[in-house]
């Protein structure tokens, strides 16, 4: 067996007197992609920047291609061949593929700068073709898909020289057809000898794509195993450090009237003709390609879009929603998909934001009552697991997961009627999802209507009451969920028959 191309051992890192690495062992060998897998606030980001110079670890040795090495700098890490490829991509939209690839790096004239364009785009179109991919080098990157975007990053990496990708959540933005895409680039790469460490929440394609999964719980590191030796159950157990059961909790429906009907709801250009039902204690899933108009679908139910034609009905009566105050007002709560942009105000703390709705009801003549701020905030805490140190720590200082039920709480407090969530798990460990999945289901039992908006097929399946498939912005289909498998959502996704 070849030596590891990185090995970590021991490692340890703590910020005050928070420990978030306990000793902390990991390997990746040359040709093979581990998984590293954890719940959120497990030290997996951590454990990769302590890799990748950005911290300083306490204690611990870490071992590149057979010598010791200290990184201090991310470009340090790079110049022995180690590149991540973040879940926020760092495509400039307004330059070509081939300027992306050689940022900062670009090809000149002696020391003139003028940029010879024309050989960053035969060398940036060698790297595109070693991956298999047809992509103009000449196109502007704004123009991409995600996907697409995605591997002009991972071009990017192997013009380097990469010799080690760190993929962090690759596939959270993709559609089903990117993913098999991405899965074809890491296989190619694998077989050109590169590292890969593969870092996602979605067990399918763990299994999938990977060849070992080490897994850490608490800054701890847990073990490893080899993927035919392991199944789902024992690496959630691992990662949770209990048995988690089901993976949907089961359902106890009780559906009622209708809460909420949509006739002809109409954008021109993105969506037409859009009709749809949800009531009372029912969740209604919504099934799409990336692309398709599940979610300004959503938006334009949330008023955060202007409508063209359509009409919107709450328990049976009409009403004209043109903002989100307006929306809100109805009942109606949006969890929107991109958390950091339009779901969370980062710099404020994680109080602040979870009362931010709620701030005229616990104000009297204009100044928050601290005793009932102080109740809901410990109340929701509690309810949502959110692990962080204090309600004043800004929310940005917390993991993925964390930030998502923030964002859950802050609408919970609203206790709406109608709630609409856009990818609610994406980038969310088992753990954690399965604690937002019994929050639908206890708001369903209390006479809630959900819209889940999902590109995880079991997801919406194991979740559902009823399913609703939007193609190219029109429904295709709407399923009852005894009746339907990922197939038929697929083959009405894509504009197949039904």
């Amino acid at each position: 067996m070849t030596r590891p191309f990185i090995e970590m051992k021991g490692i340890k890192k703590a910020f005050q007197q928070h420990v978030v690495l306990d000793g902390v062992d990991f390997e990746v060998r040359a040709g093979e992609v581990h998984a590293l897998m954890g719940e959120n606030g497990a030290g997996k980001s951590t454990l990769m920047k302590v890799l990748t110079g950005i911290y300083e670890r306490d204690a611990g040795t870490v071992m590149v291609d057979g010598r010791e090495v200290h990184y201090r700098h991310p470009k340090e890490a790079e110049i022995d061949g180690i590149s991540v490829i973040h879940q926020e991509l760092n495509i400039i939209p307004t330059l070509t593929v081939a300027e992306n690839i050689f940022l900062g790096r670009e090809r000149t004239i002696g020391y003139t700068g003028i940029i010879r364009s024309k050989d960053m785009e035969k060398q940036a179109e060698k790297y595109l073709q070693k991956l298999g991919v047809q992509i103009a080098p000449n196109e502007i990157a704004g123009n991409l898909s995600v996907g697409k975007q995605q591997i002009v990053e991972i071009a990017r990496a192997l013009s380097t020289n990469a010799k080690c990708l760190i993929m962090d959540e690759p596939t959270a933005a993709l559609t089903e057809r990117e993913i098999q895409t991405l899965f074809e680039v890491i296989r190619t790469l694998k077989q050109q000898g590169v590292a890969i460490v593969y870092i996602s929440h979605r067990m399918e394609e763990i299994f999938a794509i990977c060849d070992r999964i080490s897994v850490l719980r608490d800054g701890q590191f847990i073990g490893t195993k080899h993927i035919p030796e392991t199944n789902f159950d024992e690496i959630v157990h691992m990662m949770v450090g209990r048995q988690i059961g089901d993976r949907f909790p089961k359902r106890k429906t009780n559906i009622g009237k209708e809460r909420l009907r949509v006739e002809g709801l109409t954008q021109k250009g993105v969506f037409e003709e859009v009709s749809f039902s949800v009531r009372a204690g029912e969740i209604l899933g919504v099934a799409g390609l990336m692309g398709s108009g599940r979610t300004e679908i959503m938006e334009a139910v949330f008023g955060v879009r202007k409508v063209h034609g359509g009409a919107i009905y709450i328990d049976n009566r009409l009403v004209n929603i043109k903002s989100p105050r307006q929306a809100i007002e109805h009942g109606i709560a949006l969890i929107t998909e991109d958390r950091k942009r339009k779901g969370l105000i980062l710099n404020m703390s994680v109080r602040e934001n979870l009362t931010l709705p709620k701030s005229e009801q616990l104000a009297v003549a204009g100044v928050i009552q601290e005793t009932k701020e102080r109740d809901l905030i410990s109340l929701l805490i509690a309810k949502l697991n959110i692990k962080t140190a204090s309600p004043e720590l800004e929310v940005k200082a917390l993991s993925g997961g964390n930030q998502q039920k923030v964002v859950f709480g802050k609408w919970l407090a609203m206790e709406p009627r109608i709630l609409i969530l856009d990818e609610p798990t994406r980038g969310v460990d088992v753990g954690a999802k399965k604690e937002i999945y019994e929050i639908m289901n206890e708001l369903t039992a209390q006479g809630a209507a959900i819209i889940m908006v999902s590109s995880e097929l079991p997801e919406v399946l194991g979740m559902s009451d009823r399913i609703m498939v939007v193609h190219e912005g029109k429904v295709s289909a709407i399923f009852d969920n005894k009746n339907v498998d990922q197939e038929m959502i697929m083959r009405a996704a894509t504009g197949g028959n039904v």
